[in-house]
């Protein structure tokens, strides 16, 4: 249930991708298959959380939890087998999350720009330059019904002449294996690129460009560059150990530019402390009263370099340490969200319980409440990690370990069998799934 709602809302925002491009049957299919990767990693910790609310609450409800204590059964001992259930779902998610979402991710961003590249006349907006026709760029006035006003177009690449194009009007069609363009009203200006001197300019009142293009067909790419999200966990580990080697060669400049200039290799770890070394030997050398104002100069231009190779270096070392916190958050991220099926479990069974009711209605508002602060908190340390704010770490499993101390918070009152939390806010909630 919650995968459909999930693949709708995706759906719905992902039509206009496809309609009217004459695509294939199979082709839109595959599409949406391969996009139900993300949306299975998703939705299955919601699933978990929504299935032991109901399960709970229904046993809860039909007396069978006050029938395994009578009979001598502990709780810890009734959440035993779920707890193994979960704990099955969170290995086969993260072998989900590892080796089959990141492949699906990168063929789903392969043939979704396929697609977007196959009929470019959908894709062409008033004021955008069109530059996915091959040996040409494009841009457009406005735009309605098919016809385009104040078209104009620049030849690319390596030719004789440089020709650029301008009509009132045009339309671009499709044909088997070229576009079709179509001007109205317009003139032509060649300038040929060996001799300048040699300009051409012609002016047309219907003028038709037949441009081949293969990828028409929807032809496959293949490409060895993949995002954060399309890489297994050991590629993700070799481009952090990249970005290491990039942040270390980075830390040897600024030591050989501290050494040459203050005789000292050292390497602050702030720009901040960096600074302030400069400023202090600044002072330093200005009273030093051995110095000529040749030398001064000489050294005050010295510090000056300096400073504006610090502050480039360090832009640098923000910007690797972001993209290497990128891909940390991305390595957790495939163990954190299993992880979470196990303390959905672990939270969803006394909340079940104390609910006593295993309807649609209040394991879904439970369930919707609970995972939306869980969400929210990962949302939150995401952004902050990727800004170097907090470690990926702590961004990442923060919201795990709330989520733990509120499950072992209710489990604990659970085994006492007494309620933590008042339950009477959800009574008209079973009054209406009871209706």
């Amino acid at each position: 249930m919650i995968t459909f709602v999930l693949f709708i809302n995706f759906l719905l925002r992902a039509i206009d991708r496809f309609l009217g491009k004459g695509l294939e049957l199979g082709t839109i299919l595959e599409y949406l298959f391969l996009n139900m990767a993300w949306i299975i990693a998703l939705s299955v910790p919601m699933a978990v959380l929504l299935a032991s609310l109901m399960t709970f609450g229904r046993m809860s409800e039909d007396n069978e939890i006050n029938a395994m204590r009578s009979s001598g059964i502990s709780f810890l001992s009734i959440i035993y087998s779920p707890l193994l259930l979960g704990v099955l779902v969170a290995l086969l998610l993260t072998f989900f999350n590892n080796f089959i979402l990141p492949e699906m991710n990168f063929r789903a961003r392969l043939l979704s720009g396929d697609i977007y590249r196959k009929r470019p006349d959908m894709n062409i907006e008033p004021g955008i330059f069109l530059d996915n026709l091959p040996e040409y760029s494009m841009i457009i006035g406005g735009k309605s019904d098919g016809l385009m006003t104040d078209v104009r177009i620049f030849s690319k690449g390596k030719q004789q002449a440089q020709t650029s194009i301008q009509a009132n009007s045009g339309t671009l069609g499709t044909l088997t294996d070229a576009f079709l363009l179509t001007l109205y009203d317009g003139e032509i200006h060649e300038l040929e690129v060996g001799d300048f001197s040699n300009y051409r300019r012609i002016i047309f009142d219907t003028h038709v460009i037949n441009i081949p293009a293969d990828d028409l067909l929807l032809n496959r790419r293949d490409s060895s560059s993949r995002s954060d999200r399309e890489m297994t966990v050991p590629m993700m580990r070799e481009k952090q150990k990249s970005y290491d080697k990039r942040l270390e060669k980075v830390k040897k400049r600024l030591q050989g530019a501290f050494y040459r200039t203050l005789g000292d290799s050292i390497h602050p770890s702030t720009i901040e402390i960096a600074h302030e070394t400069i400023n202090n030997a600044r002072e330093t050398i200005k009273g030093d009263t051995a110095l000529t104002k040749s030398d001064l100069r000489k050294k005050e231009r010295q510090l000056r370099s300096l400073e504006r190779q610090i502050k480039n270096e360090f832009g640098l070392v923000q910007s690797y340490q972001k993209s290497k916190n990128k891909y940390g958050v991305e390595i957790h991220k495939k163990f954190s969200l299993p992880f979470a099926c196990i303390l959905f479990v672990l939270l969803g069974s006394p909340l079940g319980v104390m609910a006593k009711r295993g309807g649609f209605a209040v394991s879904t508002s439970l369930s919707f409440i609970f995972f939306l602060l869980y969400y929210v908190m990962l949302l939150g340390g995401e952004k902050m990690a990727d800004r170097n704010i907090l470690p990926a770490s702590v961004g990442i499993w923060f919201p795990n370990l709330v989520m733990l101390i509120i499950a072992l918070y209710l489990t604990l009152y659970a085994v006492r069998e007494r309620a933590p939390i008042p339950m009477t806010r959800f009574i008209s909630l079973r009054k209406k799934d009871d209706s």
